[in-house]
């Protein structure tokens, strides 16, 4: 049975969904003029440069710490360079009580609720002040305090948990939702369909974002889906959708904003896809040259959302190059500063590695630790931070 009355025809009728064309929503043009017949969001100027002052930092983290990865300071790092419009700018357009469920390359909308320079440092080194006290990767943040759950490594696992969150909300009444970030590639995922198809059937208040950024890993987006990329596929779920220039920050904060009325007001999820493209690696252990050519990322770069919206800020008088200047080396000092002091910080107490999961550590657990202990003295070179912890007893 379907949920709609079917016409009826006597003859086979076909279709591929050809029909579907969705439209791409934007707002800014490169040289920070608005489109003929667009109109901007309704943001003030605080607003804007919270904004945008979250974008180069995050652009000046990631370059950082990539370059921390390959002095071997670092295991790991993803950059979200090229992103920036899409993840910051709408998350500029949640309340700061909803959920963030972010896949890996999100870090800008963690900074823009306020996740200090320190904070990602501690996470990065997994130093004694980390939350996750040592036990995730590098990028891998979490924050109860900014509700921005902790990401977890397997892909999509994140979607349709954002599902089963966001039906909470709705059963809670209090006003809020969840929106979930992941890549083209994820889509491709069984959990994106599940999620997707739950969140419709119960009206839960959630937001799917999708960042097509052109490849997963090294794959094009021409070689993973035949349709017009990731937006048909709500229709599927009967589900409200939007395409948003994902490099246009006043797009994507509109677009948001809408769909997180959509969410709160009528419990009606929404899938967003913004078209964007990652101007980085895909993470500190891949090479794109070996799929994507030089030429194609100079087209890109001419596309560079920040500067973008740089731009839109010169044409309002609300910034100027002494401001960028300013912001540029203030933050570049900071974040040297502070990953200085992480790295110097001990790791997290040897312990903390079997607490945390039972009111009280198991006895085979307990001997476990013992053993691992007793390693740790025998062989102290092999583990200079942790022997210190592993002193005393037999």
């Amino acid at each position: 049975m379907t949920t709609t009355k079917s016409r009826v025809v006597y003859t086979p009728s076909f279709t591929d969904g050809a029909e579907f064309r969705i439209p791409t929503f934007k707002v800014l043009k490169q040289d920070g003029s608005l489109y003929k017949g667009a109109k901007a969001p309704a943001l003030d100027k605080d607003k804007a440069l919270r904004i945008y002052r979250t974008m180069v930092t995050t652009r000046i983290l990631d370059e950082r710490m990539l370059a921390a990865q390959r002095q071997g300071r670092l295991s790991f790092y993803m950059q979200c360079t090229g992103e920036e419009a899409a993840v910051i700018g709408s998350a500029a357009a949640l309340d700061d009580a909803d959920m963030i469920m972010a896949q890996y390359r999100e870090q800008g909308a963690l900074a823009y609720r306020g996740f200090t320079i320190d904070e990602f440092m501690n996470q990065l080194f997994g130093n004694e002040l980390d939350y996750g006290k040592g036990r995730q990767m590098p990028v891998h943040y979490g924050s109860k305090k900014l509700n921005y759950m902790t990401i977890s490594s397997p892909l999509a696992t994140q979607i349709p948990q954002a599902t089963g969150y966001a039906y909470g909300q709705k059963l809670a009444g209090e006003g809020h939702c969840t929106i979930t970030y992941f890549g083209e590639g994820a889509a491709s995922e069984g959990d994106f369909h599940a999620a997707l198809n739950m969140a419709a059937v119960q009206r839960v208040p959630v937001i799917f974002l999708c960042r097509n950024n052109g490849y997963a890993i090294s794959t094009p987006a021409a070689e993973q889906f035949a349709a017009d990329g990731v937006a048909p596929r709500a229709y599927g779920y009967k589900m409200d959708v939007i395409r948003v220039d994902g490099n246009d920050v006043l797009a994507m904060y509109e677009a948001t904003r809408a769909a997180r009325s959509l969410a709160v007001e009528y419990n009606r999820p929404v899938l967003i896809e913004a078209m964007s493209y990652r101007l980085a690696a895909h993470s500190s252990s891949d090479d794109p040259s070996g799929y994507r050519s030089k030429d194609e990322e100079a087209v890109w770069r001419e596309k560079d959302p920040i500067l973008r919206m740089r731009l839109w800020l010169d044409r309002k008088k609300w910034w100027s190059e002494d401001d960028e200047k300013q912001l540029q080396e203030t933050m570049r000092r900071e974040v040297l500063e502070t990953m200085k002091r992480a790295q110097k910080r001990p790791p997290p107490p040897l312990e903390t590695l079997v607490t945390d999961v039972y009111d009280e550590v198991p006895p085979a657990l307990a001997e476990q630790f013992e053993k691992l202990k007793v390693h740790i003295r025998r062989y102290p070179d092999a583990y200079p931070k942790s022997a210190e912890h592993a002193k005393g007893g037999a």
